[in-house]
């Protein structure tokens, strides 16, 4: 396959320009509500350890694991990856899931970039080890195997036993590398709860993503319309 046509590349990275190389191209997929330092040091880590030549974040447009809970608009989500992201050049930011119509599935987004890029462009798909748990039941879960490496973030003294269980005992033939990053202790989840408890988020996250949420009034209830 030739080339990719960067204009039909959008906000993706430029890569496969190169016949005579393999490129990675990581893609780190989450709600990002907010983003926090465990998803960019996981980001990066995979980055250095795996070779990437660059990793990608898809903010989820309509997550369809979040249905029926209240979740920020995506273009807050969108905004807040790209404030977190912009200090890194080695990070990008795609509003590809954000600006699709309908449910977000990661079948399809990775089917549209092995779309885009040559084969010699090899996906890896970075997500949390308790999303690689439920991989095997997502839509078109087989598809998403042949598509790409599924490389799963851990925790510290995360007991992977029962994940690998599960994908082994599957019947699809997942290639998953187990990564711990340390700093996945912290969660959206528990960001969101501070915020609501009227404490600091600084640390935690990008500088400009605490502005950005104090200044839309994310999770307090405020928010903007």
């Amino acid at each position: 396959m030739a080339a990719p046509n960067p204009d039909t590349l959008g906000d993706l990275p430029r890569l496969g320009q190169d016949e005579g190389r393999t490129y990675r191209l990581g893609i780190m997929g989450g709600t990002f509500d907010p983003i926090h330092n465990g998803h960019l040091v996981a980001a990066d880590q995979a980055r250095c350890d795996l070779g990437l030549d660059t990793v990608v974040f898809m903010p989820a447009g309509r997550p369809v694991f979040k249905e029926g809970k209240v979740v920020s608009s995506p273009s807050d989500r969108y905004a807040m990856t790209l404030l977190a992201t912009a200090a890194n050049p080695n990070f990008a930011v795609s509003r590809m899931e954000v600006e699709r119509e309908g449910l977000t599935y990661t079948a399809d987004t990775l089917e549209r970039l092995r779309e885009l890029y040559p084969d010699n462009v090899e996906l890896y798909f970075i997500t949390g080890a308790d999303a690689v748990l439920d991989i095997v039941s997502w839509h078109n879960a087989e598809r998403i195997a042949d598509l790409a490496t599924i490389v799963a973030a851990t925790r510290p003294g995360y007991n992977l036993d029962h994940v690998v269980d599960k994908i082994g005992s599957s019947g699809i033939d997942f290639d998953v590398i187990y990564l711990e990053v340390p700093a996945l202790a912290i969660s959206s989840s528990y960001l969101r709860d501070r915020v609501r408890a009227g404490q600091s988020l600084l640390y935690l996250t990008d500088d400009a993503v605490v502005g950005y949420i104090a200044k839309r009034g994310l999770y307090t209830g405020d928010a903007d319309a």
